[in-house]
């Protein structure tokens, strides 16, 4: 059963695409694992097994990549952050492939230089936290919605915070203003024309989290993923996730999970084309809530995603409820990717998915519960 269509729908909250799973990623995900070891911290966030989920859901077994503590931090962002600053500065610097503890010994002989983000939480956090390591500074801008708690993490990390009296988008056209300077790099996770060499760095540092996956669920004895559910802000991480499933044939059911207030992604893809949302409206999903998907992800979205589903704030909340009681602190855009499953596996949308779906169901819960707390 399908259910796509071309023609823009308000209020869609659901989109299926078979032919997806027939698209074959132009490039795979890179091996940046080593890298990440080699920082300060550095340990597989934990792939947790929640069997109650698998009964209720009526598949073989469910497992969450809980994102709660990476690298002490509460969200996968740095992951993408630090090797997206780490390039940028080699690159800035002319210092070629050297290792980070190599770059932190030079850059101190080297002029100061400052990163400047948007970001709706973790990001500018993650990039904060990396500003630090490096003993440089941070300007990090964030829009309206952002709990209070986590811009004050983004300050407590050392860094600048810019209020923006706007949206995500805006927090993202200024921190580009406030960075067009020699001195200034902007770190910034969504890309625009003219704008993708550090985006698709911050995509490259995502590949980590999949390389654990694989290696988890060998580790648990289960098969290969037969659906991964993926948050979506910008795209960056589905993008990461559709390189990395997609080098192949046979792959994974890919659904991206969005709040129905910020679908962007749902959007361009009933559409066809890359698509902004006109509007959107406030929720918990602070980290999801972004108007513009990431021009550098858009192919990879249009190609490979098999399936697209829009959350409501309950369907988020509950999903985090129900993930705190089984030990898994998942906030509620980490929360959306069982949400997002639960709206997909419905007896009238199953059909539209993989066969193996339900044999190993993957949850990525992108951030824990201290990251955006739930107002």
């Amino acid at each position: 059963m399908t259910t796509q269509t071309l023609l823009p729908t308000p209020g869609r909250t659901w989109l299926s695409r078979p032919a997806a799973r027939s698209w074959i990623s132009p490039v795979s995900s890179p091996d940046v694992t080593g890298f990440h070891a080699g920082l300060p911290g550095y340990a597989p966030t934990p792939l947790v097994e929640l069997p109650a989920l698998a009964e209720e859901l009526e598949v073989g077994r469910v497992f969450v990549k809980d994102e709660s503590s990476r690298f002490g931090l509460p969200a996968f962002k740095i992951l993408g952050a630090s090797w997206a600053v780490h390039r940028a500065l080699t690159d800035h610097h002319g210092l070629g492939r050297v290792s980070f503890d190599q770059l932190r010994e030079r850059i101190v002989d080297l002029p100061p230089v400052r990163l400047v983000t948007a970001t709706d939480g973790n990001h500018g956090r993650a990039v904060a936290r990396m500003a630090g390591l490096l003993g440089l500074t941070a300007e990090v801008f964030v829009p309206d919605g952002v709990h209070p708690a986590a811009r004050a993490a983004i300050k407590a990390e050392g860094a600048t915070v810019v209020e923006i009296a706007g949206s995500y988008d805006d927090a993202v056209r200024e921190a580009a203003a406030s960075a067009d300077e020699p001195a200034s790099l902007l770190i910034q996770d969504t890309a625009w024309p003219g704008y993708e060499q550090v985006p698709q760095w911050v995509v490259e540092g995502y590949a980590t989290l999949f390389a654990e996956v694989d290696a988890q669920l060998q580790a648990a004895g289960a098969g290969p993923a037969g659906l991964v559910a993926v948050p979506v802000g910008v795209g960056s991480l589905a993008q990461a996730a559709v390189a990395h499933y997609r080098s192949a044939p046979d792959g994974p059911t890919l659904l991206s999970v969005e709040p129905e207030t910020a679908a962007s992604v749902l959007a361009s893809l009933a559409l066809g084309r890359l698509t902004t949302t006109p509007e959107t409206g406030p929720t918990i999903m602070a980290g999801l809530n972004c108007a513009t998907p990431s021009s550098l992800a858009w192919p990879y979205l249009r190609g490979g995603l098999d399936a697209a589903a829009a959350v409501t704030d309950a369907a988020a909340s509950r999903a985090a409820r129900d993930l705190a009681a089984l030990g898994v602190p998942a906030g509620p855009c980490g929360a959306a990717a069982l949400a997002g499953v639960r709206a997909a596996l419905t007896p009238e949308r199953r059909p539209a998915l993989a066969p193996g779906h339900a044999r190993t169901i993957v949850l990525l819960s992108t951030e824990g519960s201290a990251a955006n707390p739930a107002r």
